[in-house]
């Protein structure tokens, strides 16, 4: 598999990176902006790629990315020397949406094996958490963006909502949905 990385887009380096891991033994799912990135079919533009170990106690993850030419920055965070609009992050922690994680991601198939990214659904709650506990009304925009390009379980996501205690944004949420 090739790739430009002066040019990639969030999808070309997602499909690059998770396969190199992939066939390393290192198993991640995309999560975050960049799913909403390739879900829009790149109307939004995260800049980075968030990688969620499938677990936590996998080793070799600095030396197969440096084997793609990335270099760690900090605890978290990758970057390659030719690809200066995205850089690659690990964020600590499990797959996980608020309280929820129970998540079972999508499969695609990449260069002979299977790489993970979260559902479309999943996307929408994802970006949803970012709203209600950030406040990043942006992420309210991406949760309908990809609502309105896709299609997802609205009572899966109303259900997540109403245990999070999230009703109000369930509300305004739907309200963008059908404006």
């Amino acid at each position: 598999m090739k790739i430009n990385f002066s040019s990639c887009s969030e999808e070309e380096l997602w499909k690059y990176v998770a396969t190199h891991l992939k066939k390393k033994g290192i198993d991640t799912v995309l999560v975050g902006g960049s799913v909403v990135s390739i879900y829009s079919d790149g109307i939004y533009k995260s800049g980075d790629l968030d990688f969620v170990l499938v677990s936590m106690f996998q080793k070799g993850v600095r030396e197969a990315m440096e084997e793609i030419g990335f270099v760690q920055k900090g605890s978290r965070h990758y970057i390659h020397s030719d690809c200066k609009h995205l850089f690659i992050e690990f964020p600590s922690g499990f797959l996980e949406i608020g309280d929820d994680s129970d998540i079972v991601p999508d499969e695609v198939q990449s260069d002979e094996v299977k790489i993970k990214i979260l559902s479309p659904t999943d996307c929408v709650k994802d970006r949803l958490a970012s709203y209600i506990y950030f406040h990043a009304r942006e992420c309210l925009d991406q949760a309908v963006l990809v609502a309105k390009k896709h299609p997802v379980n609205f009572e899966s996501i109303k259900k997540w909502c109403v245990a999070e205690s999230a009703t109000k944004q369930w509300d305004e949420f739907l309200a963008k949905i059908k404006s």
